[in-house]
């Protein structure tokens, strides 16, 4: 396994990943959850923001709350009734990803994207070999943030970049 974030082949080229978010619009958030403060509920508010299509799914929140006003799956299969998926983004452990990948081909999703610190060679295996293409160790937020200048968008007001301290310290 790789560490986080680290440049790996399984995060595609930068022009996939561009290609993959200008192309494909409806992203099923597995792992997404109710807690507001969570990096999956970051990650699906920039993107609800800039015209995506989020379709919650987590079995534990299933029928008793709403996600960014939308009602919350328990399956992949259960959003597919629903929905056209084009996109998973996978917000669970690197263990379960070989299921979610079996699950992303049977609905017939285009994308299995696993977010930072998910990687797994057997969910990849699993996913190209049925057609799929592959994101891992990479963040849906991040990577749009990063092409389409969204970085001080909800959680990382930069504004300048700098070693820089942004006040003097007193002196004395």
């Amino acid at each position: 396994m790789s560490a986080v974030g680290e440049r790996n082949e399984l995060g595609l080229t930068a022009w996939d990943r561009y290609r993959i978010l200008t192309t494909y619009r409806t992203i099923a958030m597995v792992g997404l959850s109710t807690n507001y403060y969570n990096a999956s509920s970051f990650a699906a508010i920039y993107l609800d923001a800039n015209g995506y299509d989020i379709i919650p799914v987590n079995p534990v929140q299933a029928g008793k709350a709403e996600i960014l006003g939308k009602p919350v799956y328990a399956t992949l299969a259960d959003a597919a009734k629903d929905h056209r998926i084009d996109i998973v983004d996978v917000f669970r452990p690197s263990a379960e990803a070989p299921e979610l990948a079996r699950q992303a081909v049977d609905i017939g999703a285009k994308v299995l994207w696993c977010q930072l610190g998910v990687s797994s060679e057997e969910a990849a295996a699993i996913a190209r070999e049925m057609g799929l293409e592959v994101v891992m160790d990479r963040c849906c937020k991040i990577e749009h943030a990063r092409f389409f200048g969204g970085l001080r968008t909800i959680g990382l007001n930069t504004g300048v970049i700098t070693s820089r301290l942004a006040m003097k310290i007193p002196e004395g």
